[in-house]
């Protein structure tokens, strides 16, 4: 390792400018985030994607008013689906079913709509796979990677909730060392959910903090080490040379680690969400996905562009910001979401 890639531990260790702070008692509940009125899952999915349900509805209930499914009719049916960040090739798709089954004949809207879902869930089922986490490396390492603002250490915070809850060690790692907030944020997820979290300064080095919660997680005998990463632009070449460090550092240590890399796309972002995969893809190796923020002005449709193109597994969806709101993916519910389907 080079000079200026040392992660310096012992300096950190000998002045205190890293620590790890200690969890509550194991015994202590988890609390969940109190609603008034209490929404089921499938409502909170609902919501999130009603902004695309109802393009999509309302563009469908328009494009059918002659009631025929003649050429120019679809061919607007595909301009809209595509409007809705479905992509070109999942667009296509649904079009051709229709057009293969009912061209030339009278269709309601109905029948469109279902159409729609069935080939949405054919796309996204192969990407819907759980998050497994194995025994075989200790600790299992997972790096959290994503751009500003996209929920990275609110994921981190819910996602070491379903571990503990399911009786793993998880300890936490504060490598956005860029923002304080952040620092702050995830020593309250770890204290909220009986997990140690290694932090230093704001402006540490985050490489250096990779390097001592490694060190930490291996010396308590952790089994889940989740470290978090600073938000950074996928187009800002500095930046992404920095996440480069903080996984070679991983690796110094552990040279099959990190063993995995969630992306985790903010649903309201739209086509920008494809060249993040991209890019994040390329420099940090990203094994799978997290749709975040499906609980306000989202736009679902991207996760199908994205499952269409890379094939990505997708391991979770957030709709909401309490302890319970991150669940598995769902291909048929996801797509009955965006068609409209109750």
């Amino acid at each position: 390792m080079s000079d200026d890639e040392k992660p310096g531990f012992f300096k950190r260790l000998f002045t205190g400018k890293s620590d790890v702070a200690p969890p509550v008692a194991a015994s202590a509940p988890l609390a969940t985030e109190a609603e008034a009125p209490k929404r089921s899952w499938w409502q909170k999915l609902k919501s999130g994607l009603a902004r695309t349900s109802s393009q999509l509805t309302s563009g469908i209930s328009a494009l059918l008013t002659k009631r025929r499914l003649d050429a120019a009719t679809l061919e607007d049916l595909e301009d809209l689906l595509v409007q809705a960040d479905l992509g070109l090739t999942t667009a296509s798709g649904i079009v051709a079913s229709l057009k293969r089954e009912r061209f030339e004949t009278d269709i309601g809207e109905e029948e469109v709509r279902a159409v729609l879902a069935a080939e949405v869930e054919k796309v996204l089922a192969p990407v819907a796979r759980p998050l497994v986490i194995g025994t075989e490396q200790r600790p299992h390492v997972v790096l959290i990677v994503g751009v500003n603002g996209t929920g990275k250490t609110t994921t981190i915070g819910k996602l070491a909730a379903k571990l503990t809850r399911e009786g793993r060690s998880v300890m936490l790692a504060a490598g956005d060392t860029f923002r304080a907030a952040a620092i702050e944020q995830l020593k309250i997820w770890g204290a909220r959910v009986g997990a140690p979290v290694v932090a230093g300064e704001q402006g540490a080095d985050a490489s250096g903090l990779a390097f001592d919660a490694m060190r930490a997680a291996r010396e308590a005998d952790t089994e889940i080490l989740i470290i978090d990463t600073a938000g950074r632009l996928q187009n800002k070449a500095e930046l992404m040379a920095e996440l480069e460090k903080v996984i070679r550092v991983i690796k110094k240590q552990d040279p099959s680690a990190p063993h995995t890399v969630l992306l985790t796309l903010d649903a309201t972002t739209g086509q920008n969400a494809l060249s993040q995969v991209e890019i994040f893809g390329r420099v940090a190796g990203v094994t799978g996905l997290v749709m975040t923020k499906l609980d306000g002005t989202a736009r679902g449709g991207i996760l199908v562009a994205i499952a269409a193109k890379f094939g990505l597994p997708v391991h979770f969806i957030g709709v909401g910001e309490g302890i319970d709101d991150l669940e598995p993916f769902a291909a048929a519910d996801f797509a009955k979401a965006i068609a409209g389907i109750d």
